[in-house]
């Protein structure tokens, strides 16, 4: 008899794979994040239709892509942050593993143009399942990457349905955006809708964190701010952040924190 134990197509296993890495728009929109601060991007724009559904864009001023990387940049497992295990014990990024663009390019479709400092031009891929869908091609554009997704869940229609709301899945991808430009204050962050002039979120390049925080929740929690830095050479570990004081009271807190500078979604 049969065995009834099957193995799964490389293309289904990628597809689930990506619905637990990449499960709403903020999450995708985070990843991207990351990738751009990690390539020491000083300007980091997002653009957004329908709550991240139809669009999500990011674009950044950082170090850009080789155009000899194109063909792997979203291939699972393709990284340049190490090349071997023990180089864990120093990694100093926000990625390492090369899952987020793999993920995100097997459930939407994904344009990168990039260009680097040494580049007389930039170039420009589309992707499906991680790979090329055609020939890179150069193109006009300035230093830095820009990610465009388009129709993210296209192909989990299950997934897709269950996001009942874009404003919601809005508000959720402002928070994400607004608690990392908090936390990095030197880096210029802006946040707007597709076809809008005005933005929703902006802060300005060398900031601060109390700065960022006058920005994005009000000038009346900003006056109430007190800072914290602790550190414990026993248990290795360090930190530092900013509470308000007993004296500030509001009906809906605001509590978010980062791990060895990654945001810890909650």
């Amino acid at each position: 008899m049969a065995g009834v134990i099957k193995r799964l197509d490389e293309v289904v296993v990628n597809r689930i794979a990506a619905g637990e890495v990449v499960q709403r728009p903020a999450n995708a929109l985070k990843e991207m994040i990351e990738n751009s601060l990690d390539a020491n991007s000083t300007t980091i724009q997002v653009t957004v239709k329908q709550g991240g559904l139809k669009l999500l864009q990011i674009q950044d001023n950082g170090a850009g892509i080789r155009k000899d990387d194109f063909g792997i940049v979203c291939e699972r497992f393709t990284t340049s942050k190490l090349t071997k295990f023990e180089d864990l014990n120093e990694i100093a990024t926000y990625g390492f593993r090369g899952e987020a663009l793999a993920s995100i390019s097997h459930v939407a479709h994904v344009t990168i143009t990039s260009r680097t400092a040494n580049s007389k031009c930039a170039y420009r891929a589309n992707y499906s399942d991680g790979k090329p869908t055609e020939p890179v091609r150069p193109c006009a554009g300035n230093q830095g990457t820009q990610i465009t997704v388009e129709d993210l869940y296209y192909n989990m229609d299950i997934r897709r349905k269950a996001f009942k709301s874009h404003s919601d899945e809005y508000a959720k991808i402002a928070d994400v955006v607004q608690k990392y430009a908090i936390h990095n204050a030197k880096v210029g962050f802006t946040l707007k809708k597709f076809g809008e002039t005005n933005t929703d979120v902006r802060t300005p390049i060398d900031s601060t964190p109390s700065d960022n925080i006058r920005l994005c929740y009000g000038s009346a929690i900003a006056r109430e701010l007190l800072d914290i830095v602790h550190k414990d050479e026993t248990l290795h570990f360090k930190l530092s952040g900013t509470v308000s004081t007993a004296s500030y009271s509001m009906k809906k807190g605001v509590f978010f924190f980062f791990i060895n500078r990654k945001l810890a979604l909650h």
